[in-house]
């Protein structure tokens, strides 16, 4: 063991040899050992023990199995297909990334439009494949039938078998002819239990089982589709069959899953002599657990470092890794210094060199010999990344790279010491001097980035291939959204009254996603808990795919996971935080736009009801399995929903006549899910007609954006301000705790923006913005100028009225931006000086609870 400035030192001296001396010279054996037993790897990068491998069978990767099944495909095209183009079969890898080393196949015109290929795989193999068309030089992919690109069908090969498939439409043709559907439960074979989070895949149309175990595929051509349900972590086994699909019609399906056995799997490799050994090796896999986010993310990337498992040094030099993995799993794996994509093991052709097995039924070792990380014919890329001064402590740095096509997904750097970080890039660089390349903080390039290559649409920092023979030094000048204002914010800091046990002192995560959150939690829950805060709203988000009918279900990538909740909901507990779900809806276009061009004809409502019923239980049976502490339902979006429900417009929705009982019996449902506190979310609008269901419900949660002047011109002190938040809040939230008798918390979001205190934040054009804009990442498309002492002043004046006011149960800074601070005009408080006040007096509300 070694002192962290000692450490560093190593790795320094480690990372800036020469990359000419660094390819001619390879440490040797001796040297590895002898540097491994100065490096403490555990005090940068995590790490897994391994077991002793005596007691294992050894395993044999990438052998040619002599258990092999034929899997024939025949698919028939649309009748409007071009004629004489040639039609194949795209075998895709997830691994590497969907858009990238895909195995193409010409496939035999048999006649009638029917084209088939036959091939033989693995007995236990999982087929992820999707058809194209060749014209001319373009490769025209298959849609389904509402114009989304299949992303791939799933075919399990466990027997020779033939499979028909009907491709619905080409990017270039449109969709003719009917369609129908299939709906139906996913069960645990053994406890009859319904199973959440399974991907079902039919007809190459993907969505997720509920939590009761359903789902629904819309569109479906008719015909005899082939249906696949894929444990996402592999802890169920596949189940395949047919599905008769009628036009019109609903098929059903109930599928009953047999769970996995799962067996311990060690993985030892040995890697070429000239690894670093202080830089983290990773596996990228094709299951959840080894980083596959079922996803596509940017540039073509399905798998992102940031989820993949880290290798342990052995003493010997190898490295290895002990997981747990289903057996009959079908996996395939790649090492990596980078992600799926950058930095990968290569082949002896160049190739990134994809490894596969079927995991057996007892404990196995695995054991691998990486050939090389990168070609002889190309020079890998240093990067020695210096940091301004500004930086926080606890931010960690991220590059990421943009070939020709855009960019891909940020992995993270290697700290070298105090604002120094490195880098590197060794494969692949056939293309280098066509690579862009930025900084960013967190894993959240396109919003916490270096000022000099800030926001989503920047080019980057193009390579100079003159330089490719030293380390390219990069001194990042500032972080965007950082810059600090130049007059100092005043916080006044009044006398505060304690409150009793139960006062909500909280804040809300902005409703946002990316699959590396899940490794960044830990840094998010520390910032929520220097606020002093004992409550954290989290909000998972579904996307509306489908209008008519409408289909609200989790898009991967873009929504959190089943299994991302439960480990958020977990770890937040474990520290000692109230958690509470709110769900929120993602909409195609403004939700007042697409409630407007909904056909909201009878049975269109049928279908909406039936599908906010699914995300509303959804989300109470993820509170109750996880004992979140309630769950809040509502929103100003469900307004045409509401008995009598308007448009944005004023006109009516449409909405049935009876939605007033449809909802009542809907909350008895969820309260029959989840069994603690259900609060309902309205607006201030919404309060002065407040659905009579509220007294259902066992708190109202009023969500405050409220000017607290008339206009912009106007000037108020923050007394002034005390006292029109007070007035507010007896015409707005008193007449609701009154009437309902229920528990009253505020879910206050104010952007520090100038014109907050009026309502009106003007853009470069002078014109209002609607603040559901002003969050990250929308918010870096507007020009709208900071003020960060205007949100302090208004928080300030909520809160001098809240104090006065007991029958107030808590206070929630609603849109708290997790991933990295941001001084910018969005309504999060992180990194802000709001953030410093919230902090004073939620400590001082709950002083007489902590004592």
């Amino acid at each position: 063991m070694i002192t962290k400035k000692i450490h560093r030192t190593l790795l320094f001296l480690l990372f800036f040899i020469p990359l000419i001396i660094l390819n001619s010279c390879s440490f040797s054996e001796v040297q590895q050992l002898q540097l491994m037993k100065n490096l403490d790897l555990t005090k940068i990068f995590p790490a897994t023990a391994a077991p002793s491998p005596q007691v294992l069978e050894q395993s044999t990767t990438n052998a040619e199995s002599t258990d092999v099944v034929a899997i024939t495909l025949k698919v028939h095209i649309p009748a409007n297909t071009p004629e004489n183009q040639p039609i194949i079969l795209k075998i895709m890898e997830e691994v590497t990334g969907l858009a990238f080393n895909a195995s193409r196949f010409e496939m035999q015109n048999n006649g009638e439009r029917i084209f088939a290929y036959t091939l033989t795989v693995p007995r236990g193999s999982i087929l992820k494949y999707r058809y194209a068309r060749i014209a001319g030089n373009n490769e025209v992919q298959e849609h389904i039938s509402d114009n989304r690109q299949v992303r791939y069908r799933m075919l399990y090969a466990n027997d020779s078998i033939t499979v028909e498939d009907v491709v619905s439409r080409w990017t270039d043709t449109l969709f003719e002819g009917k369609t129908g559907r299939i709906t139906g439960t996913v069960t645990d074979a053994s406890t009859k239990l319904p199973v959440p989070n399974i991907l079902i895949d039919c007809g190459g149309v993907q969505t997720l089982t509920s939590s009761d175990g359903t789902f629904l595929i819309e569109g479906l051509l008719p015909g005899i589709h082939n249906l696949v349900a894929y444990a996402l972590d592999g802890t169920y086994q596949t189940f395949q069959q047919g599905a008769q699909v009628k036009a019109d019609s609903t098929t059903l399906a109930e599928i009953k899953l047999k769970p996995a056995k799962m067996v311990g799997v060690v993985f030892v490799a040995k890697l070429p002599q000239n690894t670093i050994p202080a830089v983290p090796v990773r596996v990228a896999g094709n299951l959840y657990q080894l980083g596959n986010t079922f996803a596509d993310l940017n540039g073509g990337i399905n798998t992102i470092a940031s989820r993949m498992p880290v290798l342990s040094l052995l003493p010997d030099g190898r490295y290895s890794m002990n997981i747990a993995l289903p057996a009959g799993a079908d996996i395939h794996y790649i090492y990596t210094l980078g992600d799926g994509f950058w930095n990968t093991e290569i082949n002896e052709n160049g190739k990134p060199n994809l490894r596969h097995f079927i995991v057996p039924d007892k404990d196995t070792l695995i054991e691998d010999s990486v050939e090389a990380w990168s070609t002889k014919d190309t020079r890998p890329i240093s990067f020695d990344v210096t940091l301004p001064e500004s930086t926080q402590k606890d931010d960690f740095v991220s590059i990421q790279f943009r070939p020709v096509y855009g960019w891909t997904e940020p992995i993270p750097m290697w700290r070298l010491g105090d604002k120094r970080w490195g880098f590197i890039l060794n494969y692949p660089l056939d293309f280098a001097d066509q690579i862009h390349y930025r900084i960013c903080r967190n894993n959240d390039c396109g919003i916490a980035d270096a000022s000099n290559t800030a926001g989503a649409d920047n080019p980057g920092l193009a390579i100079d291939p003159n330089l490719l023979s030293n380390p390219l030094r990069v001194k990042v000048p500032a972080w965007a959204w950082a810059e600090q204002p130049s007059t100092p914010v005043e916080i006044t800091t009044p006398q505060v009254t304690p409150r009793e046990n139960g006062f909500i002192a909280g804040i809300e995560f902005q409703a946002i996603y990316h699959p590396s959150y899940n490794q960044n939690f830990s840094y998010m829950l520390d910032s929520v808990q220097t606020l002093s805060s004992n409550w954290l709203i989290m909000t998972p988000t579904w996307t509306f795919t489908r209008q008519s009918p409408p289909i609200l279900e989790i898009k991967p990538g873009e929504d959190p996971l089943w299994l991302d909740m439960n480990d958020w909901l977990r770890e937040t507990t474990d520290r000692g935080i109230s958690a509470a779900i709110f769900p929120q809806p993602k909409f195609p276009i403004s939700p007042s736009e697409w409630w407007s061009s909904a056909t909201r004809d009878y049975s269109w409502w049928q279908v909406w009801f039936e599908r906010y019923r699914n995300f509303a239980l959804y989300h109470a049976d993820l509170a109750n399995q996880n004992n979140a502490n309630a769950l809040i339902l509502g929103g100003d979006w469900l307004s045409p929903a509401y008995p009598g429900g308007k448009l944005s417009d004023g006109t009516d929705s449409g909405v049935p006549a009876d939605a007033e009982v449809r909802w009542r019996l809907l909350i008895q449902e969820i309260k029959n899910h989840f069994k603690g506190p259900l609060f309902w979310a309205i607006t201030s609008d919404q309060a002065s007609n407040p659905p009579a269901f509220l007294d259902m419900v066992d708190g109202i949660y009023i969500l405050w954006s409220v000017p607290m002047i008339d206009n912009a011109s106007e000037n108020a002190n923050p007394a002034d301000l005390a006292t029109i938040a007070g007035q507010k809040l007896d015409q707005i939230a008193l007449p609701l705790h009154d009437h309902f008798n229920k528990a009253i918390v505020l879910g206050a979001s104010y952007p520090s923006a100038v014109g907050v205190e009026s309502g009106c934040i003007k853009d470069e054009s002078n014109n209002c913005v609607n603040w559901d804009d002003l969050g990250q990442p929308k918010l870096s498309q507007l020009t709208v100028k900071v003020d960060l002492q205007a949100q302090v002043n208004l928080y300030n004046a909520l809160f001098s009225a809240l104090d006065s006011r007991p029958w107030i149960n808590g206070l929630v800074s609603r849109g708290y931006y997790p991933a990295a601070a941001l001084i910018d005009p969005s309504p999060s408080v992180h990194g802000k000086p709001a953030a410093d006040l919230l902090s004073y007096w939620f400590s001082n509300l709950l002083a007489e609870n902590e004592e």
